[in-house]
């Protein structure tokens, strides 16, 4: 059995705009090199599809721990929420319908995505699917959940302000002095200490 395989693996769930090659993905996996096998595959758009895709990733690849940023937070919680993985949610955007609806047309992807594929569109039916989650996001939270699901927010972050919300359901949440997307120095010095945490008190 090789040393990889005999580390924990990290799955990280990057926010809407980006890719698995996004900043805070590639500078976890710098920072648990020799500790921890960091997954981060591209997310489907669409977030019905993302989330079936998220939960088969997990059958394969069996993480200790889920960490995810923006949408990806999102995204996480939704999945963890039953206490089956422990998850860090950082900047979780709990109104994804929100951010959308002020984006509607065409973008690219802030970095690059594995098929190549830069382009997508924003629209009402995307934002309908994100609105059917919201609906009902926080139904069904575990007792072992609320203890396994942690937040790190940023002071400077200027688009997603909801660690009130996150408090109303989860009881452990942590401030790293920074913006929305946690520079590649911001995820060495504050995420990867709490990972390293979070794979001691729940790694399997």
């Amino acid at each position: 059995m090789s040393q990889e395989s005999e580390r924990p693996r990290v799955l990280f769930l990057h926010g809407f705009f980006a890719s698995g090659a996004c900043t805070p993905a590639v500078a976890l996996r710098e920072a648990l090199a020799g500790e921890a096998v960091v997954v981060s595959p591209d997310l489907p758009l669409r977030p019905l599809a993302a989330l079936k895709f998220i939960r088969q990733t997990i059958e394969a690849e069996r993480p200790a721990l889920i960490v995810g940023n923006s949408n990806g937070s999102f995204l996480a919680q939704m999945v963890a929420k039953d206490g089956s993985v422990a998850a860090l949610l950082g900047n979780p955007h709990f109104e994804m319908t929100r951010f959308l609806a002020e984006r509607i047309g065409a973008h690219e992807y802030k970095s690059d995505r594995a098929d190549g594929n830069q382009h997508f569109v924003i629209d009402k039916g995307l934002i309908g699917e994100f609105a059917e989650l919201q609906a009902d996001m926080f139904s069904g939270i575990s007792e072992s959940a609320r203890e396994r699901v942690w937040g790190i927010f940023g002071e400077q972050d200027k688009i997603a302000h909801y660690e009130p919300l996150f408090r109303a359901h989860y009881s452990r949440s942590w401030h790293f002095p920074g913006g929305h997307t946690p520079t590649a120095e911001e995820t060495k010095d504050w995420y990867a200490p709490l990972v390293r945490r979070m794979l001691k008190e729940f790694g399997r």
